[in-house]
């Protein structure tokens, strides 16, 4: 018997013969607080997001593109990493499709291994989906696929994320509720608040130390 069989079999003999104590936790400690009348939801995030400099945009589902369109422009990007296979990935590359003079859509759609020099220093931006937000702590929740790595909202300087505003939830619990995490737990969830800074430096704030240094959110708004 290895050292760890014999760790574990102490515990469940230690177990025996015992009564599980009943969890009597309080849910409404951890929700109640945080609850907000769905019309506040939207104010409260973007509140709280632009407060740690992150850009917030409102807009629809048939106007979201046009608005991309006019973010590249603005910030003169000359390429934008997007996820082909995914519906939004499709949108966008329907709406560029024979205009002229628009920023280069690079395909997210090989092994990392394949270009990862390109991917960190050639790509100057990124747009992703997102699985929702949270109201308390105006965050993004992202859930990264195969089709949307988590490179893409960690490596190009410029993350542009798309996110329904029927998926804003009052707080985490509830959000994790929402989505039955304990089932089926994502192997690899991302909470996001603002742009990548710190201040361990001489305690001097820099933005984009360890990631995106600008963090554009569009709302799409339900019709």
């Amino acid at each position: 018997m290895n050292a760890r069989s014999n760790i574990l079999g102490k515990l469940r003999k230690s177990l025996a013969g015992t009564t599980p104590v009943k969890d009597d936790y309080d849910v409404s400690l951890v929700t109640q607080p945080w609850s907000y009348a769905p019309e506040e939801r939207i104010s409260r995030l973007r509140a709280l997001m632009e407060a740690v400099h992150t850009e917030i945009h409102l807009t629809t589902k048939e106007r979201w593109p046009a608005l991309v369109e006019q973010l590249l422009h603005d910030k003169q990007i000359p390429s934008l990493l997007i996820a082909p296979q995914t519906p939004h990935g499709d949108q966008l590359t329907a709406y560029w499709k024979d205009k002229a003079g628009l920023p280069f859509l690079k395909a997210y759609d090989r092994p990392i291994e394949e270009w990862k020099a390109e991917l960190f220093n050639e790509t100057p931006a990124s747009l992703t989906g997102t699985l929702g937000a949270i109201a308390a702590t105006g965050s993004l929740v992202l859930w990264p696929t195969r089709e949307e790595p988590r490179l893409m909202s960690l490596v190009p300087p410029v993350h542009i994320a798309l996110l329904q505003a029927s998926k804003i939830e009052d707080n985490l619990y509830t959000f994790h509720d929402k989505y039955q995490w304990p089932e089926s737990m994502p192997t690899n969830a991302l909470l996001i608040s603002g742009p990548s800074k710190t201040a361990d430096i001489e305690q001097v704030l820099a933005y984009g130390a360890h990631g995106p240094k600008d963090l554009v959110v569009l709302i799409i708004e339900d019709a």
